[in-house]
């Protein structure tokens, strides 16, 4: 099943892809709140009736979940990545959180900061939990996987390297895209393994690598994280970037006003984000 949050009449809904890619909405409880009942997603559309169906490029979507309960990041996850920053290779995961006012959805605009010109892109993938708790076993791990969706961690790296933690770059408002779709996890391999991840900058490909590359896979993550953190149903976990990012080349590559980002996840889609300067 294929979920996406739009804004509908000014207020947000929830729908589903139907065959031609189109969204059947079919109301408007928020996937927070259904993930907060432990609401199976892979079923919960089938006992849906369709109020109406909105086309695709008519809709303005959400970010899928607009209020996670957490964001956890995770940092130096491929190891051509780390390669490529001023970083050794940890054998711990780097995590750091994001806030949900960084969060914007499929198709709207990344926003360029006035304070800096350093907005690189990350695409990554993103795994939203249906279900939580401490001290998860890696072999139980992936049970408590909801859904998996598409994710730019849009980082300002002047802001990201003024301190030893990665927050304020990492936070901005708007920089953050999620989306367009939450896909349940029963449509994607095992721990959303072996998918092409690409990022384009202006249709070009600057990030190319498969999920596969990860150096913590998903379970190995959720096991880890739930050590000292409970997890809970609506959580995500922004799973890291392969290498390319602006920041490491010669000269380096900055998002500007004008460009358009896209990240493809094989089996997820293509999340879309224009740049734009900030007002």
């Amino acid at each position: 099943m294929r979920y996406v949050s739009i804004e509908l009449n000014g207020k947000p809904a929830l729908g589903v892809r139907n065959g031609q890619g189109d969204i059947a909405v079919i109301g408007d409880e928020s996937l927070e709140s259904l993930l907060a009942k432990g609401t199976d997603l892979a079923t919960y559309a089938n006992n849906r009736t369709a109020t109406q169906t909105v086309k695709a490029d008519d809709a303005k979507f959400l970010p899928p979940l607009s209020r996670p309960t957490k964001i956890i990041c995770v940092g130096l996850n491929y190891a051509d990545h780390t390669a490529e920053s001023p970083y050794e290779q940890p054998d711990y995961p780097t995590l750091f959180l994001r806030v949900n006012t960084s969060l914007i959805g499929h198709n709207q605009p990344i926003v360029r900061p006035r304070v800096s010109d350093s907005l690189d892109y990350e695409g990554e993938v993103a795994v939203v939990l249906g279900k939580g708790g401490r001290h998860i076993s890696k072999d139980d791990a992936l049970g408590c996987v909801a859904g998996y969706s598409i994710f730019n961690d849009g980082s300002v790296r002047e802001y990201q390297f003024k301190a030893p933690q990665w927050t304020v770059g990492k936070n901005f408002d708007a920089t953050g895209g999620f989306g367009p779709d939450l896909v349940t996890a029963d449509e994607l391999p095992a721990g959303a393994k072996g998918l092409k991840i690409e990022t384009r900058l202006n249709g070009n490909v600057v990030q190319s690598a498969s999920t596969s590359d990860m150096i913590f896979d998903v379970a190995t993550l959720i096991s880890i994280i739930s050590e000292a953190i409970t997890l809970e149903a609506g959580d995500v976990i922004v799973s890291g970037t392969p290498a390319g990012i602006g920041w490491a080349r010669d000269p380096k590559l900055i998002m500007r006003d004008g460009d358009v980002c896209e990240v493809t996840v094989e089996k997820l889609g293509t999340l879309r984000n224009p740049i734009v300067d900030e007002a």
